[in-house]
């Protein structure tokens, strides 16, 4: 026996939205006439890592209507599961069982500690037909690890961790005016840079704060929440379970980059979130949002030190003023799915 509600509804999400108090935003699909949605769980049986779910869905006749509904970010469901089940858990898409990994430690003890084995990716049908199993991020087995090498061959030449590209991406720096807006940060730019000389990387250890908003923005920002799928290469023993190999694993990034126990103020903008009670930049594990292990993004040096000669250039030559009141500004993503698409924002440019 396991408990399980049948819910009788022309929407599925809608359905999800009003059993879960799930808060929604507006977006279309295509609506079957009729949609028989089950949704349950089981303590027992099956894959058995955590508590495991079940999806099963009967589409009895359709229609291909293009309406607008209320929909959640895909992120809410399985965040809400793991805070009554715990971090731990598996759905059921259909017969097939996907693992989802939530919060710092349980994510951590995948990707990094057991690297190897969460290294896989799993098959996503919607990219499949434009990457066919190629390129660094979708690809497996030897044929990536040949790209994961040559790729990072690459970078290097390229510059990425030398002082060569530093001078590249400060030259780029000039051209670029890009919103955003802090004054604190702005007064540290002034004592560590002044205005007589352009932005060096080796400044950021100098300037805390500056660095913490920039991490803090990328933190808040949660631009992958569920990151790309991966599976395990091998059988793999995780937490007392085994994982069979070729299991999906969903980690999910979204709940480590908020999680109540490694950061001060999760659910909010604060760059204290990277601060010691000193003032000086605090480093924090969970900060993720290149992901973590061996399918994490190899150009986050690189991307890393053009966020801070872009972020300091800008804010060095002008001031950012935004034509609202500060506090009624819209941060909520303009797509919240698989990835986050942040707003759009109109500033004024003021040179200083």
């Amino acid at each position: 026996m396991f408990p399980f509600s049948a819910v009788f509804r022309a929407n599925f999400f809608q359905a999800l939205a009003k059993k879960y108090s799930i808060s929604s935003q507006k977006c279309f699909c295509f609506q079957p006439k009729l949609f028989v949605a089950l949704v349950g769980y089981f303590g027992g049986g099956g894959l058995g890592v955590g508590r495991s779910f079940w999806l099963f869905f009967v589409f009895l006749t359709f229609s291909v209507e293009l309406i607008p509904i209320s929909c959640p970010p895909l992120i809410t469901f399985p965040v809400q599961l793991s805070a009554k089940y715990g971090p731990v858990f598996t759905v059921y898409f259909g017969s097939k069982p996907i693992v989802v990994l939530c919060g710092h430690e349980a994510v951590k003890e995948a990707l990094v500690d057991q690297a190897e084995e969460f290294s896989g990716r799993a098959h996503m049908p919607t990219v499949e037909k434009n990457f066919q199993g190629f390129g660094v991020v979708f690809a497996n087995g030897e044929r990536w690890r040949q790209l994961r090498r040559f790729s990072l061959t690459v970078l290097r030449n390229f510059g990425m961790g030398k002082k060569s590209i530093e001078e590249r991406i400060q030259e780029e720096a000039q051209f670029l005016l890009e919103a955003f807006r802090n004054t604190k940060g702005d007064s540290e730019i002034d004592r560590v840079i002044g205005q007589s000389r352009i932005p060096a990387i080796e400044d950021r250890s100098q300037m805390p704060y500056t660095d913490a908003v920039i991490h803090e923005i990328q933190r808040f920002s949660d631009l992958i929440p569920m990151d790309v799928p991966h599976i395990v290469t091998r059988d793999t023993q995780f937490r007392g379970y085994t994982i069979p190999q070729g299991t999906e694993i969903y980690p999910m990034l979204s709940t480590v980059l908020r999680d109540p126990s490694k950061f001060k103020s999760p659910e909010s903008f604060n760059p204290r979130n990277f601060l010691e009670e000193t003032g000086q930049f605090r480093k924090n594990d969970a900060f993720v949002p290149f992901s973590s292990g061996k399918r994490i993004c190899l150009g986050e040096a690189l991307a890393r030190m053009e966020l801070f000669l872009f972020f300091t250039t800008i804010l060095q030559r002008f001031t950012l003023k935004p034509l609202v009141a500060p506090e009624d500004i819209d941060t909520k993503p303009r797509e919240d799915g698989f990835a986050k698409i942040p707003p759009f924002y109109q500033l004024c440019v003021v040179p200083r």
